[in-house]
């Protein structure tokens, strides 16, 4: 009968015999496709910023990532899919703000924010703009503050759905003047895109990479910037902070994330490809384009990703609540 000293040295042998094998392993991936899960539909902001880390990271890694668009329940349909998928670092998770949002926001939420992912490093801070219909009477921010006030729920404004990055700009906003407006929530940015584009919503509050072009093209009037400093690429356009409603800044993080209990050396992995597509030009360039920047490399760490995203929640919980906005 084995005592437990010989029972020790057992359990120490086979550990010892298996690190080869779990360093194969590390060493070996990614060894096939990596799925990136974006939690909102094809063609939004989210999406882009997703697509354009994907390029740059599979490179790094040796294998495509592919990007999968799981929106519906204001991104928490593909979060609470990477969440529940098998820890082997062949699915992750690009979500914005809304990843820290969704814990309060949402009353039952079918898994833990901060508990049920490993962190891989935040991405970029995009900037968001106020939008209107290209018929809208106001010509500034001021000028579109005091007509919503005066039209209220007359005024129609458009988001990309419950939890959404827009749904948190026109929650805010409507709270920051104190007036309510009709709120249609859409199946993605693109519809809502779509409809004020065309006339049929009349406001709208999005991510700069979606609403850069639309801008430039003259098919949409902007009232307003919602980041401290005027944009690069939007050099005309003024902030909130100038004059109108100081008060009111926004902006949407970006961070990668994998299911709980994923290797660390394949976080490893997966984070040295991030850092290397956050300095990668053509990523840099593109981003410029669409009014934002990547982070600086010394946030895109597990560890720092994770202290800031137990903050935002903590940070968006007393808003939310006061606002009395929730979801099922």
């Amino acid at each position: 009968m084995m005592n437990f000293k010989s029972a020790a040295i057992a359990v120490a042998a086979l550990a010892l015999s298996a690190m080869p094998f779990a360093g194969a392993k590390a060493q070996d991936y990614p060894n096939r496709n990596v799925t990136m899960i974006v939690p909102f539909a094809a063609g939004g902001p989210t999406d882009t910023v997703a697509r354009l880390i994907a390029e740059s990271m599979s490179r790094s890694l040796g294998q495509q990532v592919v990007v999968e668009n799981v929106g519906g329940a204001g991104g928490t349909r593909g979060a609470g899919q990477v969440a529940k998928a098998t820890p082997d670092g062949y699915t992750i998770l690009l979500h914005h703000i809304g990843q820290a949002t969704s814990a309060t926001l949402y009353r039952k939420l079918p898994y833990n924010v901060l508990t049920d992912f490993e962190e891989i490093g935040l991405v970029t801070d995009v900037p968001m703009t106020m939008i209107g219909k290209s018929g809208l009477p106001p010509k500034d921010a001021a000028e579109l503050i005091a007509y919503v006030k005066e039209k209220k729920d007359g005024v129609i404004y458009g988001n990309a759905g419950v939890g959404s990055a827009s749904h948190l700009c026109g929650m805010l906003f409507m709270s920051a003047i104190g007036t309510p407006m009709t709120t249609v929530p859409y199946q993605g940015t693109g519809p809502a895109m779509n409809d004020l584009v065309g006339g049929q919503i009349d406001l709208m509050c999005d991510q700069s990479t979606n609403t850069t072009g639309q801008i430039k093209a003259g098919k949409v009037k902007a009232y307003g910037v919602t980041t401290p400093n005027r944009l690069k690429s939007l050099p005309d356009i003024p902030t909130f902070k100038e004059g109108a409603l100081p008060g009111f800044e926004i902006a949407v993080w970006h961070g990668l994330y994998a299911p709980k209990g994923t290797p660390k050396p394949f976080i490893d992995k997966l984070n040295a490809a991030l850092l290397v597509a956050l300095q990668d030009p053509k990523v840099i360039a593109r981003f410029a384009d669409l009014g934002t920047e990547p982070v600086a490399l010394e946030r895109a760490t597990p560890e720092v990703h994770q202290k800031f995203l137990e903050a935002e929640v903590a940070k968006w919980k007393p808003v939310i609540e006061k606002a009395g906005v929730f979801a099922d």
